[in-house]
C-alpha cells in the first residue's frame, strides 16, 4: 500500500508559477518512477511530467515543455512539480502517482501506475 499527498495548489495569475509537492509513504520511493497528471473539466487525465526511479530520465507533455520541471528527492521520499509561466489552459486538478516499476516503455501513461494522490486543484486567471 502506498500513501500520496499532493500539496502546493492553488490560485495564480496568468505568468505566474507554483509548486507541486508529492510525499510518498509506504513503499520503496526510490523503486519505483513518479508521474504527476492533470485533469481538467471533461476531460481525460493526461501526463503532463514523469520521472524515472533513478531521477535520470524525464518526460514532458509537449505542452508543458520548457515550463514545468518534475524532479525528486529520493532521501525524501518527494517528487515535485515547478511549474512557471502557467497560462489559463494549465488550469485543473494535479495527481501525482506512484509507479507500477522504476521505468516505463515509450511515453508514461496511467497504465504505468497504480497508486494516486487525492489531487490538488491549479486554478490560473488570466
Amino acid at each position: 500500500q502506498v500513501q500520496l499527498a499532493e500539496s502546493g495548489g492553488g490560485l495564480v495569475q496568468s505568468g505566474g508559477s507554483l509548486r507541486l509537492s508529492c510525499q510518498a509513504s509506504g513503499r520503496s520511493f526510490s523503486d519505483v518512477a513518479m508521474g504527476w497528471f492533470r485533469q481538467a473539466p471533461g476531460q481525460e487525465r493526461e501526463c503532463v511530467a514523469a520521472i524515472y526511479s533513478n531521477g535520470r530520465t524525464t518526460y514532458h507533455a509537449v505542452s508543458v515543455k520548457g515550463r514545468f520541471t518534475i524532479s525528486r528527492d529520493n532521501a525524501k521520499s518527494t517528487t515535485y512539480l515547478q511549474m512557471n509561466s502557467l497560462k489559463p489552459q494549465d488550469t485543473g486538478v494535479y495527481f501525482c502517482a506512484a509507479g507500477k516499476r522504476s521505468a516505463w516503455s515509450g511515453y508514461p501513461t496511467h497504465n504505468d501506475f497504480d497508486y494516486w494522490g487525492q489531487g490538488a486543484q491549479v486554478t490560473v486567471s488570466s
